[in-house]
């Protein structure tokens, strides 16, 4: 695992160790930042599933200013902040150890809205479209910002889900990726 492109291109990332985390392939990644970016001025981004903390190192190396990792396991957490520490993005980062949806929550209460969400749960334990729903409920999300859900292939994000609409969707073996907006009517 490596950072793909931006400041940081080439440099190593650690995996979490042990088996219950899915790091997101370099091939994936790549195909997701050319459909999101490639690259980006400034913005806050959430990695909400974080894991080792690629997506989030990528944004920071492509551009974005502040990225807010969490996770839910101990392991991924200490993990990403050796990441962060190895590429020099600590004092861009904020590190958080919750559930998902706790920490969605939590975001709410301190009026933070994102230019970019990334969502890559463990992908037996999908609450995707719920999530949609409630970042859009709770305008997490600026009008002009996106949510990228990388999903199990298997798994079929609806077109529309809550006021946010698919843009972009590519299959890449047993992973999928999709890409919402805000819906074109002019609010959100």
């Amino acid at each position: 695992m490596r950072v793909i492109s931006g400041t940081k291109k080439g440099h190593p990332l650690k995996a979490v160790p042990g088996k219950d985390t899915r790091p997101t392939t370099d091939k994936v990644k790549e195909s997701i930042f050319n459909m999101i970016g490639p690259y980006f001025e400034g913005g806050i981004a959430l990695d909400l599933f974080a894991g080792s903390g690629g997506l989030g190192i990528e944004a920071l190396s492509r551009g974005v200013n502040q990225v807010i990792f969490v996770d839910r396991d101990m392991k991924a957490i200490q993990t990403v902040k050796e990441n962060l520490r190895s590429t020099g993005f600590t004092e861009a980062a904020e590190v958080y150890r919750n559930e998902a949806e706790r920490a969605l929550k939590a975001i709410v209460k301190r009026g933070i809205v994102f230019d970019s969400i990334f969502l890559d749960p463990p992908y037996k334990k999908q609450k995707l479209e719920s999530m949609l729903q409630f970042i859009g409920e709770q305008s997490l999300l600026s009008t002009d910002g996106f949510i990228m859900c990388e999903h199990g292939s298997d798994v079929h994000l609806p077109h529309v889900a809550g006021p946010f609409e698919r843009v972009r969707y590519e299959t890449y073996g047993i992973v999928s990726v999709s890409v919402y907006y805000w819906m074109n009517d002019g609010e959100g």
